[in-house]
């Protein structure tokens, strides 16, 4: 059965699409004014160039700001255009028509189809590369925030063998205090100690000072070295990370290195799985928010179209301070990161359904 778009649907969706990049234009708006307000200091100094502040900084951040807070715009949107439809009967009409409140809710499903695929796509491919971009902008002309020491380091090289740094420091590269053990059937069977490893290149250590010990049954063989070329399938990035890291990685690129640090041992990576799993939230809470946007901006009531938008600000801003609460929760290791990400959705699920009951018919 073929389904054919109505001239109310392309009117709806052409007001919802319209309304919410209006509201994102005006938000970024006044966002990039703050920005320029805060940062004036750094942009100021002769050694920023103009062309860096407005194509490497200024073009990415947009987007990223644009896309962070897109099930907000999405959810203003919604209630300032519906409560415009309701304040002036249009609503009332549509409905007296003939035409189900049910019906009524397809093109705005649509609508939040076409916002959610969009957001995935440019969360997940197209904002990665940017934030790059846009991070290393920020770390060399505003503040450095790049991780460059780590300290009680302890990563699985390969299955059965363990490194650990006492001390890690990126600018010179230097290891302090490292360990290779190798197990064979959860039994120790070699340990490497030096007093510094150096890195080279990828995968490419040159290990300082060191002794090596052998363990074969009660014998023990000893060899010790000044200087030693080796091949350690980890890099700096590995255990050198910051909480901007995640930001930079497409979803599969996120889904890889999860994986990869999990196997590894690695347990600081709560902000990478919260990222992962917010990506897919996100586009179901387009459709979560748009249900209640739509059903409680619907009716026509005597405070008008400034008391549902008041009431539509209020439960936006309590969902994004209900995702920052979980995300906490998350990342001190109280809740798993899938289930912080999903919470907010599931609790906002039954508020859809229930002001979708209320809705008029």
């Amino acid at each position: 059965m073929s389904f054919k778009l109505s001239r109310i649907d392309r009117y709806i969706i052409l007001k919802f699409l319209g309304t919410y990049v209006f509201a994102i234009a005006l938000i970024i708006s006044i966002s990039v004014v703050f920005d320029i307000n805060e940062k004036i200091d750094k942009f100021l100094q002769p050694n920023v160039p103009l062309k860096a502040i407005i194509v490497d900084y200024y073009f990415n951040f947009i987007p990223y700001f644009a896309n962070l807070f897109s099930p907000l715009f999405t959810f203003i949107a919604v209630i300032f255009f519906t409560s415009k439809l309701a304040d002036n009967s249009e609503i009332i009409a549509m409905l007296a028509s003939g035409l189900s409140f049910r019906r009524l809710m397809v093109p705005y499903l649509i609508s939040a189809a076409i916002i959610a695929g969009t957001t995935f796509l440019l969360n997940s491919y197209v904002i990665p590369p940017a934030n790059t971009t846009r991070i290393k902008f920020q770390n060399k002309y505003i503040k450095n925030k790049e991780q460059l020491f780590a300290r009680n380091v302890q990563v699985e090289v390969e299955p059965g063998v363990i490194a650990y740094f006492d001390r890690y420091d990126n600018r010179s590269k230097m290891g302090y205090k490292f360990s290779l053990e190798h197990f064979e059937d959860k039994k120790l069977i070699s340990r490497l100690t030096a007093k510094s490893i150096k890195y080279d290149s990828l995968y490419q250590w040159t290990i300082i000072d060191y002794m090596i010990r052998d363990f074969e049954g009660m014998r023990e063989h000893i060899t010790q070295g000044t200087r030693k070329d080796t091949t350690l399938t980890i890099v700096p990035s590995d255990f050198l990370i910051s909480a901007s890291d995640c930001e930079t990685m497409t979803t599969p690129q996120l889904k890889e290195y999860i994986d990869r640090q999990k196997k590894r041992g690695i347990a600081n990576i709560q902000s990478f799985a919260i990222e992962y799993h917010k990506r897919y939230a996100a586009v179901m809470a387009a459709f979560i928010l748009t249900v209640i946007g739509a059903s409680l901006s619907s009716r026509k009531i005597k405070g008008g179209m400034g008391l549902n938008i008041g009431i539509g600000l209020g439960l936006s801003f309590s969902y994004i301070l209900f995702t920052t609460v979980t995300s906490t929760f998350a990342i001190n290791g109280y809740v798993s990161p899938m289930v912080a990400a999903w919470i907010p959705n599931i609790i906002y699920i039954f508020i859809a359904i229930f002001l979708y009951r209320r809705a008029p018919r």
